[in-house]
């Protein structure tokens, strides 16, 4: 019996793996139809309910918390199964003014049919609501009058991103709209008792993962009696808590008046931010560095805006390594001038753009689109459509101009003359070094965004953080600092190990002194780290967790939070906090996630973000410190012959973060349908990042079976089960973000 549970469990993480795979080739509509929506797909689940409750029956399990979570998952799969048999789902297209009473019910997958609803649905009206003074969309809003049938009582609703309306067991959710504004799409279900079920299977996973932690006749206390960690510590994890600059500089302003630049308000990137930000964004987007020849990233700016045909002799533009680098020869960083040779027809890389264009998508190609996009940026700054830095109110809204636009017609003549040539004087006055006028100018333009700017304008605390932010390179400065002084006590800690020590005693002075400047030189980290993520929430209003990056800062910033936590009474967490941070900020400098602090969508503008993402998050955290340990194990045992008692106590270390990192991720996953049913109406969509949250869960719920899979108590089949098993997490993080995609593809 056990081996065929053990056998179905497999059988249902490989099926759902291999499913994600296939629906990157095939699309989500097959898979839907062909795998998770199968008879046989069902029925191994059912099975495995079956096998799991007989198996618990025979071997006579006594202890209510177990018990208790078990039967938990019980009741989780049958309201799924409730929710496969009994629910349905479909889209309502209305057209403003135009009543409606049927919708386009979902049937199978890829195939609907017309329902007529005991109600009819009439659109009053669709509106974008857009952050103030800019065009990034803050929320989607569907004005709606349902008419009930039998009675002809009307009832006004209002649909948004995560604000969904219940009408009986109907649930309405935002789900698009006609390119005219006079349409919207919404996602209409009914579930009637799967939801509720499940829900209540969720709460009852969440106690029953806390009383388990709790029950002193536990495992995980058992655990924590064999390995000596401080009750303080325990009661708190419960809660889960550049190449040198050259003699010759280009033309720039001086650092002073740059600086008064970098004070101004544009609008970049989709949002209001301090100029001092897009000068940033620029030169590192061009160059590769915040800094030219010496020069801060608003002199580099101002140079291009003031002196740009000298600035276009200077090598700025990075040239990254590739195959158009290599065809053609080029240098590292080249001049804006040496792309426009007579000689070689012109612009030397645009045949291979308008290649690109046409659909040639290979690296080559690639590769000459990025540059000719660097170009196109130096472009449009010297022409001025990038220096939107003039607010005027165009009716209820406040629209940013540049110099070049095409200001309204209401806008009053001394206006549009002062926006039309405020940079010509600027100009005039830069090339005469006349810097007093120039500093009087921007004192003006300064008074002028604020007295036009309105709602729009960032608090002066939020311009303060950002200036702030933009000047420290907080996670470059803080990888280089972990990982050195990571390396440099894991030395001392395997040591440590070797004698079996996981306290102070048995170690000399300069080892505890050594121990102490490590613990110092956390918290220093820790408080940095601390310190980058409140200035990015401060600058974006929202918790730093909507994207890849804020996600990887997160991590690290939990992995250090834990490692704080236990390191006095287990001092080897500490080389492995420092590390695996170090890591994961080393991660956030991959070219694939974008530092820039942008407006989150309106799907994730819900309270239920903070939640999901962080307690996942520091379930991901504590299983990176079990994969640090297992390698650590793995490593000891092939260079000692006796090394028993140490990759033991790297077990008893990792068990101990991995009963409250399974917890993490089950009330990580349960907010997350929580939120997948406030924003989409069904709660389990089996999106490729949800499916491999389940499998990185049902994979490492494994671990925990010691009495029932005997080969999991040897320390080394443990550890080496523990390694692999951390790859599960590496394809949820990154395999579904930059691989498979799906709704999910975003954060």
């Amino acid at each position: 019996m056990k081996k065929s549970t053990v056998t179905i469990y497999i059988f249902i993480i490989m099926t759902m793996a291999a499913a994600t795979i296939v629906e990157h080739y095939y699309g989500s509509t097959f898979v839907s139809r062909h795998i998770y929506g199968s008879w046989w797909f069902s029925l191994s689940w059912i099975a495995l309910t079956i096998l799991a409750i007989a198996w618990i029956v025979r071997s006579k399990l006594r202890r209510p918390a177990l018990l208790m979570l078990h039967f938990s998952f019980v009741v989780i799969l049958v309201g799924a199964l409730l929710t496969h048999l009994s629910a349905d789902e479909g889209t309502l297209h209305l057209r403003q003014g135009v009543t409606t009473d049927s919708y386009s019910r979902l049937i199978q997958p890829g195939k609907t049919v017309e329902t007529t609803l005991p109600f009819s649905v009439r659109l009053d009206s669709f509106q974008i609501k857009y952050h103030e003074g800019t065009t990034a969309v803050a929320d989607y809003l569907t004005h709606l009058t349902i008419t009930d049938k039998s009675g002809g009582h009307k009832t006004e609703a209002t649909v948004s991103m995560n604000k969904i309306f219940n009408y009986g067991h109907t649930r309405f959710c935002q789900s698009g709209y006609d390119n005219d504004m006079r349409g919207s799409r919404l996602s209409l279900s009914r579930d009637p008792y799967g939801i509720a079920v499940s829900y209540t299977g969720y709460a009852l996973l969440f106690l029953s993962f806390l009383w388990m932690l709790a029950d002193p006749k536990g495992p995980y206390r058992r655990i924590l009696r064999m390995l000596p960690v401080r009750k303080s510590l325990i009661a708190a994890m419960l809660l889960f808590c550049n190449a040198l600059p050259s003699s010759a500089s280009p033309h720039a302003l001086p650092k002073d008046v740059a600086e008064g630049f970098g004070r101004l308000l544009i609008l970049h990137n989709n949002r209001i931010c301090p100029f001092n930000t897009f000068a940033t964004d620029f030169t590192k987007k061009i160059y590769g560095k915040a800094s030219y020849k010496g020069l801060t990233p608003e002199q580099v700016v101002t140079g291009w805006i003031f002196w740009g045909t000298e600035w276009s002799d200077e090598p700025f533009i990075n040239i990254k390594g590739g195959p158009l680098k290599d065809a053609l020869a080029l240098p590292g960083h080249m001049s804006l001038n040496r792309f426009f040779n007579r000689d070689m027809g012109g612009y030397i890389i645009g045949p291979y753009v308008q290649e690109y264009y046409r659909g040639q998508n290979d690296k080559f190609h690639r590769q000459a689109a990025d540059i000719d996009e660097k170009l196109q940026l130096i472009m449009d700054l010297r022409c001025g459509t990038l220096l939107k830095i003039f607010p005027l109110r165009d009716g209820k809204s406040v629209v940013w101009h540049s110099p070049v636009s095409d200001l309204p017609e209401t806008t009053p003549h001394n206006q549009q003359l002062y926006i039309q040539n405020v940079f010509s004087l600027l100009y005039t006055h830069a090339l005469a070094s006349e810097h007093t006028q120039m500093n009087e100018i921007i004192t003006k333009m300064a008074r002028f965004q604020q007295k036009n700017g309105g709602a729009s304008l960032p608090s002066p605390v939020r311009i303060k953080a950002e200036m702030i932010y933009n000047r420290v390179p907080f996670a470059t400065i803080l990888f280089i600092f972990n990982l050195s002084v990571g390396f440099t006590t894991m030395v001392l800690a395997i040591r440590r190990l070797c004698r079996g020590n996981t306290n102070d005693a048995g170690l000399s002075h300069k080892d505890k002194m050594l121990n102490k400047l490590t613990i110092v030189a956390m918290i220093l980290s820790f408080l940095a780290l601390s310190t980058c993520l409140t200035l990015r929430w401060i600058i974006s209003g929202t918790a730093p967790m909507s994207d890849g990056y804020e996600t990887m800062l997160l991590a690290a910033w939990l992995v250090m939070l834990l490692s704080l936590m236990f390191c006095r009474r287990v001092h080897f967490l500490m080389p492995c906090g420092l590390l695996t941070s170090g890591f994961f900020l080393l991660v956030s400098h991959i070219n694939s996630m974008d530092p820039q602090i942008t407006h989150i969508m309106p799907v994730l503008n819900s309270p239920l973000l903070c939640i999901h993402v962080s307690v996942i998050m520091t379930g991901f955290a504590m299983l990176a410190l079990t994969f640090v340990c297992g390698v650590t194990a793995i490593i000891m045992h092939m260079t000692r012959r006796h090394a028993q008692r140490q990759t033991r106590m790297l077990q008893l270390l990792s068990q101990l973060l991995l009963y409250p990192a399974l917890a993490a991720l089950a009330i990580g996953i349960f907010t997350g349908a929580v939120w997948a049913g406030i924003s989409w109406g069904r709660y389990w969509s089996w999106d490729p990042k949800e499916v491999w949250a389940l499998i990185t869960f049902m994979v490492y719920a494994i671990a925990v079976h010691c009495d029932s899979l005997p080969w999991l108590r040897k320390p080394m089949h443990y550890h080496t089960f523990m390694t692999v098993a951390f790859l599960c997490i590496i394809m949820t993080y990154f395999g579904v973000n930059y691989v498979l995609g799906g709704m999910h593809s975003y954060a």
